[in-house]
């Protein structure tokens, strides 16, 4: 995505779009990284001369390299089956509302201090001397500077979210060597350079600045909530759904930990406090097991399906690993006595009112455990483009929901780099250019939410 950002303006156009498919091999699921790089460099050259470069991606995988600096191995996916099981042996060393207490951050199981734990007796584990979190992977072939990004660092399960350091007690308690990260950065800081190399392959000019930026692409997406003043929820809408609120200190409680909240770090000293939900990997999931059919179509459909006759918790780590979504989705309706949906209409049905259901209970625990009331919920990302899904979230949260900007993280990755370059205020001016230049679709709610809230209890059981 190539940006332009001036006083009053703010452009984003799309330079080049390329596939990201995980691959299976005997060892199990795995990231083509090197297809990504090369997508990288393919945008790169497509989108012209720059002034600065910054990127973001997902959280918690990373890629070993060896004393040379190279590469080990294509990076596991966090959709692996090899950290099952593993939570238990750490918290048999740190019990788990331990753990909580010291880095904040929820149960996944998937988070960098498992796969660390997992991978302890690998060869590849036993040869790293560096350990780059993807975004800085990619960062480090660029401009030949490693480091390791703040925002993303919080996501490994190893950093103090009071500090914003890493927490060396936990890491010593579990025999992981911090010394395997690179130092830590922040957005705004330098990254380096665009290589010669890069520069002959993309045919740019340089010098090109590297900018660190919040390289978690939900701390990007966060910093491009269009919000005025403090009193909102956002959802970050996706493959995931990270619904929560923006804070300027931890939530640590025992109560907030039994909720599985984050503790995430984010822009200027912010803290993501937020709950992750499956998300839109469950319609995708579906579509992608009905032959791709056409989605506005099934949309549609799905919005003349009776509202709330059917949900599963969209939380539920049994919806994590890909395939047979709608016959998972089915079974888990069967097995809590709900009606089974059986067309593709109905199970998208069943999919959006339990996405909007979840986004509720997020919402509402949110401000009980933090103390922070809001009076509107934003949702930003990929989800806005799903009119449906908006309007249902607002039904069930009671409060009005403005969709939009489509493309935060590239908007909040772009505006970090421009502040850094002196186009762009502080986080508020920011968003206030957001709100003058992004179209953005506010969604009042319909009915009251008594029947989201029988719903809920439907879900929970007797």
């Amino acid at each position: 995505m190539a940006g332009r950002v001036g006083p009053d303006s703010l452009e984003l156009t799309e330079a080049h779009r390329f596939p990201n498919r995980p691959v299976r091999v005997p060892e199990g699921l795995r990231w083509d990284v090197l297809a990504l790089y090369a997508g990288v460099l393919d945008g790169l050259r497509a989108a012209g001369q720059v002034d600065s470069v910054g990127i973001d991606g997902w959280a918690v995988d990373y890629g070993l390299l060896d004393a040379d600096g190279a590469l080990l191995g294509n990076p596991v996916h966090y959709r692996d089956s090899r950290t099952e099981g593993v939570a238990e042996k750490v918290w048999a060393t740190v019990p788990a509302a331990e753990l909580y207490a010291a880095t904040g951050l929820q149960y996944a199981p998937f988070n960098t201090l498992y796969q660390l734990t997992a991978a302890r007796e690998t060869a590849q584990l036993s040869r790293a001397e560096r350990l780059l979190l993807v975004p800085d992977l990619i960062a480090y072939w660029l401009s030949g500077e490693q480091g390791t990004e703040l925002t993303n660092a919080s996501t490994t399960q190893l950093i103090d979210p009071r500090t914003r350091d890493w927490s060396h007690g936990i890491a010593s308690r579990l025999g992981i060597d911090l010394g395997l990260f690179a130092p830590l950065r922040r957005p705004g800081d330098p990254a380096g350079v665009l290589r010669d190399r890069v520069l002959e392959e993309t045919g740019l000019a340089g010098p090109v600045p590297v900018t660190t930026v919040g390289s978690h692409d939900t701390a990007s997406a966060v910093a491009a909530v269009p919000a005025s003043g403090e009193r909102f929820a956002y959802i970050c809408t996706g493959t995931w759904s990270l619904a929560g609120l923006e804070l300027d200190a931890p939530v640590l409680t025992e109560e907030s930990r039994a909720a599985n909240f984050t503790n995430e770090l984010g822009l200027d000293g912010t803290v993501r406090y937020l709950r992750n939900i499956m998300g839109l990997w469950l319609l995708q999931e579906c579509v992608r097991a009905w032959g791709d059919p056409d989605l506005g179509a099934l949309l549609l459909e799905a919005s003349k399906v009776p509202a709330l006759r059917s949900v599963v918790d969209a939380g539920d780590a049994a919806f994590l690993a890909p395939g047979r979504m709608p016959e998972r989705i089915a079974e888990a309706c069967r097995a809590s006595g709900q009606p089974v949906p059986g067309s593709p209409a109905e199970v998208t049905r069943c999919i959006l009112d339990s996405l909007a259901l979840a986004h509720r209970g997020a919402v509402l625990d949110a401000q009980r455990l933090a103390g922070h009331p809001v009076d509107v919920v934003h949702v930003v990302g990929g989800g806005t483009r799903n009119a449906l899904l908006c309007q249902l979230t607002a039904d069930a949260c009671g409060l009005p929901v403005v969709a939009g900007p489509t493309e935060a993280a590239a908007l909040g990755n772009v505006l970090v780099q421009a502040r850094t370059h002196g186009l762009a205020g502080d986080l508020a001016e920011m968003r206030a250019l957001l709100v003058r230049t992004q179209p953005l679709t506010r969604y009042e709610p319909r009915g009251g939410t008594e029947r989201w809230r029988a719903a809920q209890d439907r879900l929970a059981g007797p």
